[in-house]
C-alpha cells in the first residue's frame, strides 16, 4: 500500500495571519487569496496534477491540537481510511475521527515528538 504521495499543505500559526499573508504577497509574490492562503498547482509524472496549500492560521487556533507545535504538515495519501487503520495497528497515535467533505477525506496522526500531521485524500479526479 502506498502511504504518503506528496505534500498537500503547509499550515502554520501567525499572530496576524492577514498581515503576514500580505507580507508574503508583497515580498515573495505568493498569490494569497481572500480566504487567507494560497494554492500552488503542480504536475508530476507519478502523481498527475495536484495542489499544495499554504495557509497561516490564527495564533490561538486549536486545529493543531493536541500538538503545541506552531505548524502542521498536510500529506497527500491515496486511501486515508486504510492508512489510519494501518497506523493504528502499528501503535501510532491516530485521531479517532475521519472527516469527509467536498475537499476530500482527512485523518490525523501524531508523530513521536508530538507534532500533529494531517492526512488528506483528495477528491476523486484530483
Amino acid at each position: 500500500m502506498k502511504r504518503v504521495t506528496g505534500i498537500g499543505g503547509i499550515f502554520f500559526k501567525a499572530r496576524d495571519p492577514k498581515a503576514l499573508g500580505e507580507w508574503y504577497r508583497r515580498h515573495l509574490g505568493i498569490d494569497v487569496q481572500d480566504w487567507g492562503g494560497a494554492a500552488f498547482r503542480w504536475a508530476d509524472d507519478r502523481a498527475g496534477q495536484g495542489t499544495t496549500i499554504w495557509s497561516p492560521f490564527k495564533q490561538d487556533t486549536d486545529y493543531f491540537a493536541p500538538s503545541t507545535a506552531p505548524f502542521m504538515v498536510n500529506y497527500r495519501v491515496e486511501d486515508v481510511r486504510a492508512l489510519v487503520e494501518v497506523l493504528r495497528a502499528e501503535g501510532c497515535q491516530v485521531d479517532d475521527k475521519v472527516d469527509e467533505s467536498e475537499y476530500g477525506i482527512f485523518g490525523w496522526v501524531v508523530d513521536p515528538e508530538g507534532n500533529k500531521l494531517e492526512l488528506w485524500q483528495p477528491p476523486a479526479g484530483q
